[in-house]
């Protein structure tokens, strides 16, 4: 233990727990092997199976593989692979050198497990629609040298495997996700101070950014963001234009601990709040208790759709900006990346929307509070825990507005 480097890492029983959990899984549908690929995309979330089985991971250029057999010792394989991923985690002693080739580490291993006739489960193969990859996550340079390497093997996409078993999480990840909330309800701090009138955008963005990596998050991280007069979409960045009294940035801030992200959605208004945005907020905030109330195991996705809109139908009020304003629901699982199960405006697939929540699974939850004219939209959302008596919320903040320069 003297030889890691002092990073928050998880216990070797909850190692255990994830193992066990997969391969009861693999038994069942009779796959000898998980491949998990190396992939970084998406601001790391395309890595977090290789993270979740091996603990091998964290910064952006971690590129790494895992293979973990039905029976004996999980091997990651990553470029710098000895001095880098050895040092920082007690989960996997098995770790092989690339030089940047994966496929022919991950054929060398697969050989070794005497699988050529076996059934070789990949996660990410593209078969099986993750959350936000309906094309899979595997590169197809890797994906051929284990197609010609073993012509005899049954290679079958196990993307479910791991999202099944990544729905649900222990007391040791939900302590890490409210770790990483409290990391970003303090970048929501600082972003609110820097938010005034004659600074850029930028500089602001950069507060926010600077509070998550003094606090302990990991790089990088998905902060999409935009700022102006009636935002309503954000950009993947900041802008350089000036901030004016008024104006109002929207923003979707996470924070990496041990590569567990929670998220949160916090309008933050320059100065002076709209009065459009101060009585979404009222509907906006009946809505997010109401479908917070039903979060129980058994409801379904699509039932918490359902409820959404009829809860901002009951809460809009007769008369007035908000007369009228619709409740769209967000919300996708929190954890070693982006976890499922989803649903935004976009994103409604029966399969998604099919999906019974369970005890502690955790998500985002931030629905959308939408003026009649569809010309403004008031969302604020918190990471939140599935419970027997209801959702838990991770943060700890008002459920308001937040704007600059009071008090």
């Amino acid at each position: 233990m003297s030889e890691l480097y002092p990073y928050p890492r998880f216990s070797l029983t909850e190692r255990d727990r994830r193992w066990n959990a997969v391969r009861q899984l693999m038994r069942q549908q009779r796959i000898d092997v998980i491949v998990t690929p190396q992939n970084t995309g998406h601001s790391m979330d395309f890595q977090a199976n290789t993270r979740y089985l091996s603990h091998c991971g964290g910064g952006g250029d971690a590129d790494i593989a895992a293979v973990l057999p039905l029976e004996g010792e999980v091997t990651a394989i990553a470029t710098s692979a000895a001095p880098r991923w050895p040092t920082v985690q007690d989960w996997t002693k098995d770790v092989r050198e690339a030089r940047r080739s994966y496929g022919r580490v991950i054929v060398e291993r697969l050989k070794e497990l005497g699988v050529e006739h076996g059934r070789i489960g990949i996660t990410g193969l593209g078969e099986v629609e993750g959350t936000r990859t309906p094309e899979g996550t595997i590169l197809y340079g890797t994906w051929k040298q284990i197609r010609e390497s073993f012509p005899q093997a049954e290679l079958v996409d196990a993307t479910s495997i791991l999202t099944e078993v990544r729905y649900v999480k222990s007391e040791e990840e939900i302590t890490a996700l409210t770790k990483s909330m409290e990391i970003i309800e303090a970048a929501y701090r600082a972003e609110v101070e820097a938010a005034r009138s004659g600074v850029k955008d930028w500089e602001v963005w950069a507060a926010t950014q600077c509070a998550l990596m003094r606090n302990g998050s990991e790089m990088p991280v998905h902060c999409n963001w935009v700022s102006g007069k009636n935002s309503v979409r954000t950009l993947t960045r900041p802008s350089m234009r000036v901030l004016e009294r008024g104006d109002l940035i929207i923003n979707e801030v996470e924070a990496s601990w041990i590569g567990y992200r929670a998220q949160g959605v916090q309008p933050v208004f320059v100065e002076v709040a709209d009065p459009v945005h101060e009585e979404l907020i009222k509907v906006q905030r009946e809505v997010f208790n109401c479908v917070l109330e039903r979060l129980k195991p058994g409801i379904t996705v699509g039932e918490l759709a359902e409820l959404t809109h009829r809860s901002a139908q009951a809460a809009a009020p007769k008369s007035g900006p908000a007369a009228g304003a619709q409740g769209k629901l967000t919300m996708h699982g929190r954890g070693a990346g982006d976890d499922g199960p989803i649903i935004t405006s976009h994103a409604r697939s029966s399969r998604q929307l099919g999906v019974a929540l369970r005890e502690n699974m955790v998500f985002i939850c931030k629905p959308s509070a939408v003026t009649a004219d569809g010309q403004s939209i008031c969302t604020w959302g918190d990471t939140v825990v599935v419970t027997s008596n209801g959702g838990r919320r991770l943060g700890k903040r008002p459920h308001d507005l937040a704007v600059s320069g009071r008090g």
